[in-house]
């Protein structure tokens, strides 16, 4: 009796520390634990650094779409990369006139695929150096490796860095960056 309770004692032991690893190896963001049970827009609700970009989102009706299969990989702006920008941008593009704006901005962060930073890495090889990366919202990102940091370019030259990858999800990966990626309007 005491070998099968010290066995189920065990099992039990064995499965939550499993679990717990698994739970380990995704990044906490914005101070929240990230999920890779949950999608894009469910773990992205609990990040105290992504309230600007889920406003955004959600101004631009784009929850839907972040919520549904993908897979999506979203380079995700912070609120200090928000607030970067001109005074008032965020305030002008989250009004209703500026819709079609906002979603492509929005959309210029998302790609329709499952890119883990090896994957990324790995392109940026084979291409010499510099990886294209075209968006949902039709711009071209260019992607580089430096020290182990991936870096993209927006259209207009603007440089963001991947300060936290591999958010995996269950419906993609999140990428936390550190700068608005830009379309050429």
């Amino acid at each position: 009796m005491l070998k099968s309770a010290m066995r189920t004692i065990a099992l039990a032991a064995a499965v939550s520390g499993i679990a717990f690893a698994a739970q380990a190896k995704n990044p906490m963001v914005g101070g929240a634990p990230m999920y890779p049970t949950k999608n894009i827009v469910e773990n992205a609700v609990h990040s105290k650094d992504h309230t600007t970009l889920v406003a955004a989102v959600k101004a631009a009706g784009l929850v839907s779409t972040l919520e549904g299969k993908g897979p999506f990989t979203v380079f995700a702006p912070t609120n200090e990369a928000f607030a970067a920008l001109p005074a008032g941008t965020v305030d002008t593009l989250l009004k209703p006139e500026n819709k079609a704006k906002l979603t492509k901005v929005l959309t210029c962060h998302v790609v329709a695929a499952d890119a883990m930073s090896k994957t990324v890495a790995k392109m940026i090889k084979d291409d010499g150096g510099e990886h294209d990366i075209k968006t949902v919202g039709g711009c071209i990102i260019k992607a580089k490796e430096s020290m182990g940091k991936i870096t993209l370019t927006d259209e207009n030259g603007g440089v963001a860095h991947v300060t936290i990858a591999d958010v995996k999800q269950s419906n993609g990966v999140i990428h936390v960056i550190d700068k608005v990626l830009l379309p050429k309007m």
